[in-house]
């Protein structure tokens, strides 16, 4: 790199997430004063197609937010939904969604283990690559991948986009006798994701560790998934401070930013992460025996004593484990399934304003909607997990572009362009950003002053 002005680096595209973006890094002195994460794909507009609309009907929209995660979509609509008209879901149901979401967690998790994140450990350039020298692994997350989608399409109708999920519950709840396939599926997924975990703790991890508040919601007693109250751990340790749900807009706070048109959040003013990391941090101590011991054959620490992770590498170990939890989960709760009397609670339309959260796979994702007394939303807000982290990935890229510079990464040829380059989108892959604004990440502006 010359220090006579900028260089822009242009990079086709970001392999391994979502979206469009760039990266604009300002250099003076060899000191990286700013890095900016712009994010340039057009708006969706999802806030606004939910004006107007029946109260019957978020669950099914917000789920095409995300081809990934949309069960995380539907049930934070769902729990607004019933907050607002102030129902409250029977426990046979509440573990039928919770059992759902864990059919997403296991595949969105394993998704991202095995096809985005293992390459950049394994110097790789895709999963495909990978699948060449290591097959047998790339095929177990795969068949992780199934058992998931499986959970999806027995409870949900299909594994994209589920069409059995409706407020107040599902339109049909299966017969323990349609469950009993899916957890023989399952017994063979829990060794998978055991095998998940072994090999994922044999990786190389960098020495990094994010200063951002860790952001998660807290349920005593369980991991939480579908269900809990916002609970912040601060850098500086600490007991977890926790507010209610319908305070959430208060402590969030969402700005527009002139190089994004992704929405930018801040957490009492500082910057946090959600996703597995807080939550391992924050409700790890709740893990069950299984998964604790996940956790400590990882190499994380024992959660049931407070460990915490705050390294940004180290989240596919969390998310290893998390896969287990799930499948472990998933198992319990069949185990325990007896068939709710009715498949949903009904539902009556009234007036009023409902809060929901739940923990998609990469973070607390809030939905908020307002109600006529005749159940049109006549206002909704939807704030997403990597919109939040946008902050904290925004200043990993920094310290990752500073780290390089002192090493003495950046000379003035090409190939040191592209090894940080490289580095970069690494250090997006950490948080895997699910948006529709990074698959073609990078353009990397370089200002030196």
């Amino acid at each position: 790199m010359t220090h006579r002005g900028s260089r822009v680096l242009h990079v086709g595209s970001l392999s391994r997430v979502e979206g469009e973006g760039a990266l604009h890094l300002s250099v003076h002195d060899g000191t990286v004063t700013e890095a900016r994460l712009r994010i340039y794909e057009p708006p969706r507009f999802f806030e606004a197609f939910l004006r107007g609309r029946a109260y019957t009907e978020p669950p099914d929209i917000t789920a095409r937010v995300c081809g990934i995660c949309p069960v995380a979509y539907q049930m934070s609509a769902c729990a607004a939904i019933e907050d607002a008209c102030g129902v409250t879901v029977d426990p046979a149901l509440r573990e039928l969604r919770r059992l759902l979401y864990c059919g997403e967690w296991i595949e969105s998790q394993t998704l991202h283990i095995y096809l985005l994140h293992a390459p950049d450990f394994l110097g790789c350039d895709s999963a495909i690559d990978l699948a060449r020298t290591a097959r047998a692994h790339v095929e177990r997350g795969l068949r992780l991948k199934q058992a998931g989608n499986a959970v999806l399409d027995l409870l949900g109708g299909r594994a994209i986009h589920p069409v059995n999920v409706r407020i107040g519950g599902f339109h049909r709840t299966p017969t323990p006798r349609e469950l009993k396939p899916l957890e023989r599926q399952l017994t063979r997924a829990l060794d998978d994701a055991w095998r998940t975990v072994e090999w994922v703790s044999g990786f190389d991890f960098p020495d990094a560790e994010t200063d951002a508040d860790l952001f998660a919601l807290a349920a005593p007693g369980t991991y939480a998934i579908e269900t809990g109250t916002p609970t912040v751990l601060r850098t500086d340790g600490g007991t977890p401070n926790a507010f209610p749900l319908h305070a959430f807009l208060d402590h969030v706070r969402e700005e527009h930013l002139p190089h994004s048109t992704a929405l930018h959040s801040t957490l009492d003013g500082r910057r946090h992460l959600t996703g597995s990391l807080a939550r391992f941090a924050i409700s790890g101590r709740w893990l069950p025996r299984t998964a604790a011991e996940a956790a400590r054959a990882a190499g994380l620490g024992d959660p049931h004593e407070g460990a915490v992770c705050r390294n940004p590498y180290r989240s596919i170990l969390v998310r290893a484990v998390e896969v287990v939890y799930a499948v472990d989960e998933a198992l319990r709760i069949i185990a325990e399934y007896e068939p709710p009397r009715w498949p949903y609670a009904e539902v009556p339309a009234v007036a009023g304003t409902g809060h929901g959260a739940t923990e998609a796979p990469r973070g607390l994702l809030y939905h908020r909607y307002v109600l006529a007394a005749d159940g049109t939303v006549t206002d909704a807000c939807l704030v997403p997990p990597t919109a939040q982290n946008q902050g904290a990935i925004e200043d990993d890229l920094r310290r990752t572009a500073q780290h390089a510079m002192t090493q003495n990464t950046m000379t003035q040829n090409g190939a040191a362009d592209d090894e940080l380059t490289l580095l970069c989108e690494r250090a997006i892959r950490n948080h895997d950003p699910c948006i529709s604004c990074s698959t073609h990440f990078l353009d990397l502006t370089i200002d030196h002053t």
